[in-house]
C-alpha cells in the first residue's frame, strides 16, 4: 500500500482529497495545524493524523512515503497581504524546503497546487508559456515557490505543478471566501446577488472535486510527460464572465428556493480580467472537468437548505485567522492554541 503524505490536509480542498485518496487505496499522512478543527477529517483505516507546522517538519515523517501533496498555504489575497511575513514562509519556503526534504528521503513524487492568480489581469487567454504577472504576495509566493520545486526535478524525483483556477464546490471545510461559493451563500440568505459592473470581466473556475481528481491522476501516471511540468488546471467552460456567472447563480438558487434573488449591479466596471487555456492539460493527461458552475450552485444550495452548512467565522478564513490571533492575544501562553502568535 503506497503512502501519500497531504500538508494542509484539513483544509478546504484536503479535506476532500484525503478521503478520496483512502477510498482510492492508498495509505494517508494528514499533516495540518487544524486551525480550522479536527472534525473535518473522519477517522478512518489507513488515515494518520499528524498536527504539525508545515515549517517544522522533519525528515522522518517522509520516511516511506510514495508521493507528497504539498496543499499547505495562507490562502487567498486578503489573508496574504494580512500575514504576508507568514504568507512567504508557509507558502513559498515551507514548500520548497518539504520538496527538498522529500526528495532526499527517496520520496518518488511531488506534486505542487499552485494558482491560475500568478498570471495577473491580461486581455490575453493565457497558457503555461505565458508571462507570469503575479500582484499579490499570495500570488507573489506561489511563483516563488513553482521556481524552487520544479528546480529539484530528476530522473528519480517527478515535480509537477497545477496552476489552480479559483476553486469552488461543497467541502467539509467550507469557504464562502471564495467566489462562486459566496455568491452563492449570499443569493440564498438575502435573496440578492451584488455584482461590480460591468460583468464582462473573466474569471476562471474549477469544482474541487475536478481538481481533485487531478491529484489522483498525477500520482500514478506516465513521469515523462509531467516530470518538470506546469498544468493549468479548469475548463473553458468555467472561464466565466461575471455576469454570465452571476445570472447563473440567481436563477439555481431562485428555483431551489422557490423566491425570486435580484442582482444588484454596482461601481465602476471592473477591468481586472482574465481567462486561462487548458488545452495542455487535456491533451497531455487526456482530462477534462467534468462538473459544471450550476453542478457547484446546486450542491451548495442544497446542502444550505438542508441545514448542513451556514456562514460561521471559521467559513471565511482572514476573519478566523484574525479571531485566532485575538483569542491567544487574550488567552497567551495557553498552550493547546499552540503558539498562534509565532505563527503571525
Amino acid at each position: 500500500m503506497k503512502t501519500i503524505l497531504v500538508t494542509g490536509a484539513g483544509g478546504y480542498i484536503g479535506s476532500v482529497l484525503v478521503p478520496k485518496l483512502l477510498r482510492h487505496g492508498y495509505r494517508v499522512k494528514a499533516v495540518d495545524r487544524f486551525f480550522f478543527g479536527h472534525d473535518k477529517l473522519a477517522q478512518a483505516d489507513n488515515l494518520e493524523i499528524i498536527q504539525d507546522d508545515s515549517r517544522r517538519l522533519t525528515d522522518g515523517l517522509f520516511r516511506d512515503v510514495y508521493a507528497v501533496i504539498d496543499l499547505v498555504a495562507i490562502s487567498n489575497d486578503p489573508a496574504g497581504e494580512t500575514f504576508s511575513k507568514s504568507t512567504w514562509e508557509i507558502n513559498h519556503e515551507s514548500r520548497v524546503a518539504t520538496a527538498g526534504r522529500s526528495k532526499k528521503m527517496g520520496v518518488g513524487r511531488y506534486i505542487l497546487p499552485s494558482s491560475c492568480s500568478i498570471y495577473g489581469f491580461t486581455e490575453e487567454i493565457v497558457d503555461e508559456t505565458s508571462k507570469t504577472n503575479p500582484l499579490t504576495v499570495y500570488a507573489k509566493a506561489n511563483e516563488k515557490a513553482e521556481q524552487g520545486v520544479l528546480a529539484l526535478a530528476d530522473d528519480d524525483f517527478v515535480v509537477t505543478v497545477m496552476r489552480q483556477a479559483t476553486v469552488f464546490g461543497y467541502s467539509p471545510r467550507i469557504r464562502f471566501d471564495l467566489a462562486i461559493n459566496g455568491m452563492t451563500y449570499g443569493a440564498w440568505k438575502t435573496k440578492r446577488l451584488p455584482l461590480m459592473r460591468d460583468g464582462t470581466q473573466y474569471r476562471p473556475m474549477v469544482h474541487v472535486q475536478d481538481t481533485t481528481d487531478v491529484m489522483l491522476l498525477l500520482l500514478e501516471f506516465d513521469p515523462g510527460p509531467i516530470n518538470g511540468q506546469i498544468f493549468n488546471v479548469g475548463s473553458d467552460r468555467c472561464n466565466f464572465r461575471i455576469g454570465e456567472l452571476g445570472r447563473t447563480v440567481a436563477r439555481v438558487v431562485s428555483e431551489k428556493i422557490d423566491e425570486k434573488v435580484e442582482i444588484e449591479w454596482y461601481g465602476d466596471p471592473d477591468h481586472r480580467s482574465y481567462r486561462v487555456g487548458f488545452d495542455k492539460i487535456e491533451k497531455t493527461l487526456n482530462w477534462k472537468a467534468v462538473r459544471s458552475g450550476e453542478d457547484g450552485v446546486l450542491e451548495l444550495v442544497e446542502a444550505l437548505n438542508a441545514g448542513k452548512l451556514d456562514r460561521t467565522p471559521q467559513t471565511i478564513t482572514l476573519e478566523w485567522y484574525r479571531n485566532l490571533v485575538e483569542w491567544h492575544r487574550i488567552i497567551k501562553g495557553v498552550e493547546k492554541y499552540g503558539g498562534i502568535l509565532e505563527i503571525y
